[in-house]
């Protein structure tokens, strides 16, 4: 039942919500009736779920709405929300039906509401992906570098302030809609990385969320005004996730770029990513952030073996990354990238200083490299350390089979 339960929340909660804020205008109560409406299947379901979870969901939700607006004691005056405005309604369900109809998707309506201008960029990355995806605090706060509390705390502000705001729950117009783009597209990746990223539990990826995260990706570009972000940021996402069916083996454990089966990869995604990419490579502004990391990807998408990949110049991309972002999570890519291109203690000179708090994939990183420069007491050490921090199962059983090789070497 757990495992239901967990699939419903993760496919199904953005939606849900969605409707739910159409249907009643306030996001808390929105919120936390669906909170309610999950809880109670957590009691109930038992061995016998309903036919359609979802649906049962959707209609419980509902009812603890009513509920906490009759205990308000404000209902008389609240009736007029009661009823489902027929055209949002009729829209989600003609979406539902289709999803091929973008302007018409109630999560984008979140997406939108949450990327409001009153809100500071990663509170509004943070609540979306809290919202919209159903991505759990916990791997929120890890996603931002910062310990569970600060995000709770950085979530609850958010959800005062648009309700303080009045945010209105609809597609605001061209010139807005312009104006939201990056913080979109920093949502929508965020949420894409989430899923390659699961910093908790026992897979080793969450491929449907991150799935879900290009169709936000597609829904986006589709409504918003398109340009160099918008589509680098597609071609990103493609690339990166082409390579879904190669990163796990036969066993569950995770497979390392250099051991995947390029076969597995999804062609077609790469050679969509390539067509998105060619127009921009010389027309785009300097330093588009998603531009560089696209390329970066497309290095990797584009070689026929681990062996052939350009190593040299993707580290000369990391470097002009890690110059328009100053981001720590570049700098420690940019130092894989070097020691593979440079050697191992190239790699470690640029760890140096570099702190992630909170993060195994620093430790993980400096470890990998130490053992390659024959350093293994030292490797050794890093590996413990990384275990420590390291909350996703699968991960925690690659770093330790790593470790457990240099014992056996010594």
């Amino acid at each position: 039942m757990t495992a239901l339960l967990d699939e419903v929340w993760h496919d199904h909660w953005g939606r849900l919500l969605a409707l739910l804020v159409a249907q009643y205008r306030r996001l808390d109560l929105a919120e936390d009736a669906l909170a309610d409406a999950f809880e109670a299947a957590a009691r109930t379901w038992g061995d016998e779920p309903p036919r359609n979870p979802p649906a049962w969901l959707l209609t419980t939700a509902r009812r603890k709405a009513v509920d906490r607006l009759r205990a308000e004691a404000i209902a008389a005056r609240k009736q007029p929300l009661l009823v489902v405005d027929a055209r949002t309604q009729e829209e989600a369900e003609r979406h539902m039906a289709d999803p091929g109809e973008p302007v018409l998707d109630e999560r984008l309506r979140l997406v939108l509401m949450c990327a409001h201008p009153s809100l500071a960029p990663e509170s509004a990355a943070a609540l979306t992906l809290r919202l919209v995806l159903g991505v759990a605090t916990d791997d929120v706060a890890r996603l931002f570098l910062v310990p569970r509390a600060t995000m709770a705390a950085r979530l609850t502000r958010a959800r005062k302030k648009l309700a303080a705001t009045g945010v209105p729950f609809a597609v605001p117009g061209p010139d807005d809609l312009a104006a939201r783009v990056p913080v979109v597209a920093h949502v929508a990746y965020l949420a894409f990385t989430a899923g390659y990223a699961p910093t908790s539990g026992d897979q080793p990826l969450r491929a449907d969320l991150a799935g879900e995260a290009v169709r936000l990706v597609r829904v986006v570009r589709e409504v918003l005004p398109r340009g160099p972000v918008l589509d680098a940021l597609l071609a990103l996402v493609l690339l990166q996730h082409s390579r879904r069916d190669a990163r796990v083996g036969p066993d569950g454990g995770l497979v390392l770029l250099p051991d995947q089966d390029r076969s597995r990869w999804r062609h077609d995604e790469i050679a969509e990513a390539l067509a998105l990419l060619t127009p921009w490579v010389a027309d785009a502004p300097a330093g588009t952030p998603y531009l560089l990391e696209a390329l970066i990807a497309a290095e990797h998408a584009v070689a026929p073996t681990a062996e052939d990949t350009a190593w040299p110049r993707i580290a000369e991309l990391y470097a002009e990354l890690e110059a328009v972002t100053g981001s720590p999570v570049v700098r420690l890519n940019r130092a894989v990238a070097v020691a593979e291109a440079e050697g191992p203690l190239a790699g470690l000179a640029l760890l140096d200083g570099l702190g992630l708090p909170g993060s195994h994939r620093l430790p993980s990183v400096r470890a990998e490299l130490l053992a390659r420069a024959g350093r293994d007491d030292e490797a050794r050490a890093a590996y413990d350390e990384a275990l420590a921090l390291c909350g996703n199962e699968v991960e925690r059983q690659h770093l330790a089979a790593r470790r457990s090789a240099l014992e056996g070497g010594a």
